[in-house]
């Protein structure tokens, strides 16, 4: 049997890809950003129109309301990005899923209900039914991803424009009103707020916890890698799909609740605003890293710049292109940040691996190096953020 020692960096020698990043959480830096922008108009409310920004409670509850709708789209979209996938169709599954609900919330005061036989039912029901369309919706998107080879884009663009059409052809462009109370309380108050709080913490130990989560970051990092080492990516890619066409369906429950009525114009842009807060939150689009903590404080940022510009008066179309700079602002970070990984990657592999033999997973590496003593070898494991450490024995 072979003696397995396992030792730690040198000791005054900074481990390889180290900086701020071990030093502090991670979602550190956006969270200052988040502070800072809620500063700004603080400053610029005082400035401008003579009053607090931050100090107005109702505004405060519009700034969570609007976070807790496009948050829980969000967390599904997040891991969507993981691995390396785009959803494009969760602003229609709102309304779709919306309008689907409220069609079955209605009550016997209804002047014109859609369905005169299934008044006053209880809640459940047309909470399910709603969520229960947008898991069906996520299912489709991912089998069509996996099954049929059509890149995500195209295959939840095509969802998009299709989920639209039919709450449109559903409801014949009318409102769909007289929801029963049952209904309606779980989109007011705080509701919807502890809604989505519980589906970031749900999804934030499933990413950090599970097995779950470590196949989808493995499949994000390197799906030829997950493949060969077993892992059934084409089945968690559509339980990844799955996941976020249900969150969209809650969301659009919720929505439907909260102005209580469901309407085939509902959702419009939500799927830009979910990928800005998982991208602004740290999500990379090419694949591997993502954290709720980061999206939920993006949301955060997306509703403080909305409220902000409307408190000071910024026209909306000017809101729309600064919140378009931001989301380019947040990619271009994104793809500066990996480009720079890639060369620290390669000018490591260059310098410490001749001979051996570089295994990637994820965000995990291992160097598997001969070792020239003889008879054994070095396992070198870089881990996520750069922490690395060998290990030496007989191979």
């Amino acid at each position: 049997m072979s003696n397995v020692k396992i030792e730690k960096p040198l000791a005054g020698k900074a481990p390889l890809f180290s900086g701020l990043s071990g030093k502090m959480p991670k979602d550190t830096g956006i969270f200052i950003v988040m502070i800072g922008i809620a500063l700004i108009f603080e400053i610029l409310g005082w400035y401008i129109r003579d009053q607090s920004f931050l100090m107005n409670p109702n505004r405060l509850l519009l700034i969570v309301l609007q976070v807790a709708i496009i948050g829980i789209i969000a967390v599904g979209v997040t891991q969507v990005i993981i691995t390396t996938g785009i959803d494009l169709s969760s602003g229609s599954l709102i309304a779709l899923t919306a309008v689907v609900a409220a069609s079955l919330a209605q009550t016997s005061d209804s002047i014109s209900p859609m369905y005169p036989a299934l008044l006053d039912l209880p809640a459940a029901i047309p909470i399910g039914a709603g969520i229960g369309v947008g898991i069906v919706c996520g299912f489709i998107n991912g089998f069509l991803i996996t099954r049929t080879g059509i890149p995500p884009f195209i295959a939840t663009l095509g969802m998009m424009v299709s989920a639209r059409g039919l709450a449109q052809y559903y409801t014949q462009g009318n409102p769909v009103s007289f929801l029963s109370d049952g209904f309606t309380s779980i989109g007011q108050g705080a509701m919807p707020v502890i809604i989505f709080l519980v589906i970031a913490v749900i999804f934030h130990i499933a990413l950090k916890h599970t097995r779950y989560g470590k196949y989808i970051y493995a499949i994000g990092g390197n799906m030829t890698s997950a493949r060969v080492s077993g892992i059934n990516v084409n089945k968690y890619l559509v339980t990844v799909y799955t996941i976020a066409g249900g969150l969209a369906g809650l969301a659009g429950v919720v929505l439907a609740a909260r102005v209580s009525s469901g309407q085939s114009s509902m959702g419009m842009s939500y799927e830009l605003d979910a990928i800005a807060a998982a991208v602004i939150g740290g999500s990379s689009l090419m694949g591997g890293v993502g954290r709720i903590t980061g999206t939920l404080i993006g949301a955060v940022i997306l509703g403080l710049i909305k409220s902000g510009f409307t408190f000071i008066g910024v026209d909306s179309y000017i809101q729309d292109i600064i919140k378009g700079v931001i989301i380019v602002a947040a990619v271009s970070i994104d793809m500066h940040r990996n480009r720079k990984k890639t060369l620290i990657a390669v000018n490591f592999r260059r310098s410490n691996l001749a001979g051996g033999i570089f295994l990637s997973l994820g965000n995990h590496h291992e160097i598997l190096k001969k070792n020239r003593a003889g008879g054994g070898a070095q396992l070198f494991h870089l881990g996520a953020g750069g922490n690395h450490r060998r290990v030496d024995g007989l191979f």
